[in-house]
């Protein structure tokens, strides 16, 4: 059985995940995070999967749904979506960590007759092969297996670091330790036995890196680790996300997406096929199918649905599902969430200084990329600079100056609600919102 822990908030990708669980963070284009490890299990020959969620779970539910895509949708085995729950005689509260929440779902994998559990992070971007590793967990009798790999050491501040000795036992641990030890760190892609599962999980060990390997390694259990050279990357930052998507264009990308013996599986909707007009240039780029290119993309991911009118610019720059660019606007070196538009003329990405931190969340906006929450509309002629966050749902009226400058922050105004999704199609709505701004010439709130 494979239990993907997939409740993560994520808060280090900010905006991104602040509607969706990490997970569900749409990646390569028409991807989702969790499907590599789905796509993992599947073709490792592992149909038995428990995805835990709690985090912000519907667009995971949606996503996933009954497994279909990865062939998951059966009657012995299959996928199963698990969520917190209260039981009878405990308080309701969410799960305290990763160890928690396996504590809480063991009845689920006590009746399940494997022997054998891969637990596995549903936010990570990998391809493995888990029948090698398996393999080696029961060739040493192991309690528990651990995938390791190196990583730079400026990394290695943010996760477990281990040492092992000439047998690969594990025999020192570091949780996300200031000064590392070693460059050697764990993936959180674990085998345990069944027994040792049961053994060491308990009220007061919530966290596998931090509470329950550490008593492991303590108390004289049979850890290992098992090294793995393949692709790996943690995309727990806008840096690293942003840095792993552009990583997909080079001519020849460490993760190669097209290998047809490892398909990376999704759910995938119906859409026409990508259309690149005559205005158009492309460059070194992904383009999803359903998009429509009229204008100029240079080094940047689309997912499906994307409309780049006539004179747009598109550079360095991660655009989501049925976000629209119009004529004229520039964008640089930004993420955009789903279904966001970008009026005529706009310019997102403006200046060369880079260093300005973002001063709502200088510790995860700071590198120059700005980040556009999902469905805001960013109106004609606005010019925003690096590091800015503009929230979900903006719209013209939320803005009081035609200059966003760099660090800012933009958020809908208190006491505007949300508006509804409605049947208006993007151009309609922006139109509408541009005229509402008025006499306020229509333009932005640029907090610190």
């Amino acid at each position: 059985m494979a239990v993907i822990l997939a409740g993560g908030e994520g808060e280090r990708l900010s905006i991104l995940s602040s509607v969706r669980a990490k997970p569900a963070v749409p990646f390569g284009g028409k991807y989702r995070i969790i499907d590599f490890t789905l796509s993992n299990c599947v073709n490792s020959e592992i149909d038995n999967v428990v995805v835990l969620t709690q985090y912000n779970p519907r667009s995971l539910n949606d996503h996933i749904g009954l497994g279909r895509p990865w062939d998951l949708d059966r009657n012995t085995g299959g996928v199963k979506m698990l969520q917190p729950y209260i039981a009878r005689g405990r308080v309701a509260e969410w799960y305290r960590g990763t160890a928690d929440a396996v504590l809480q779902n063991l009845n689920v994998m006590e009746h399940d007759p494997s022997d054998t559990i891969v637990l596995l992070a549903g936010d990570h971007i990998y391809k493995m092969d888990y029948q090698p590793f398996v393999a080696a967990h029961r060739s040493k009798r192991a309690d528990v297996t651990i995938a390791v790999r190196r990583v730079p050491l400026s990394d290695a501040t943010r996760m477990g670091i281990l040492a092992m000795d000439e047998t690969s036992r594990v025999v020192e641990w570091q949780e996300k330790p200031k000064q590392p030890k070693s460059d050697l760190a764990s993936m959180g892609v674990y085998v345990f036995s069944k027994r040792a599962l049961r053994r060491w999980l308990s009220e007061d060990r919530i966290d596998f890196g931090g509470n329950v390997i550490p008593a492991m390694i303590d108390g004289g259990a049979r850890v290992f680790g098992y090294r793995f050279d393949g692709y790996w990357q943690d995309v727990g930052t806008i840096q690293s996300y942003w840095e792993a998507n552009m990583a997909l264009l080079e001519d020849s990308p460490e993760l190669d997406m097209y290998d047809k013996e490892w398909l990376i599986h999704t759910r995938s909707e119906e859409r026409a096929p990508a259309r690149v007009g005559a205005t158009s240039q492309v460059h070194r780029s992904l383009i999803s199918h359903g998009c429509v290119v009229n204008g100029t993309v240079v080094n940047s991911v689309l997912s499906p649905g994307v409309r780049i009118d006539v004179g747009a610019v598109v550079r360095d720059s991660i655009v989501m599902f049925d976000s629209v660019i119009r004529s004229g606007a520039v964008v640089d070196r930004a993420i955009l969430d789903k279904e966001v538009t970008i009026g005529p003329g706009a310019i997102i990405g403006e200046g060369t200084d880079m260093t300005i931190p973002n001063r709502q969340e200088p510790g995860r906006l700071f590198t120059g990329i700005t980040v556009i929450g999902k469905r805001a509309i960013v109106p004609r002629g606005v010019r925003i600079g690096r590091n800015v966050k503009i929230g979900g749902d903006v719209r013209a009226a939320d803005f009081v100056t035609r200059v966003v400058k760099s660090g800012s922050t933009v958020e809908r105004r208190e006491g505007r609600r949300a508006p509804a999704v409605s049947a208006m199609s993007g151009d309609r709505e922006a139109e509408n919102s541009r005229q509402s701004a008025g006499a306020a010439d229509g333009m932005a709130r640029a907090s610190g």
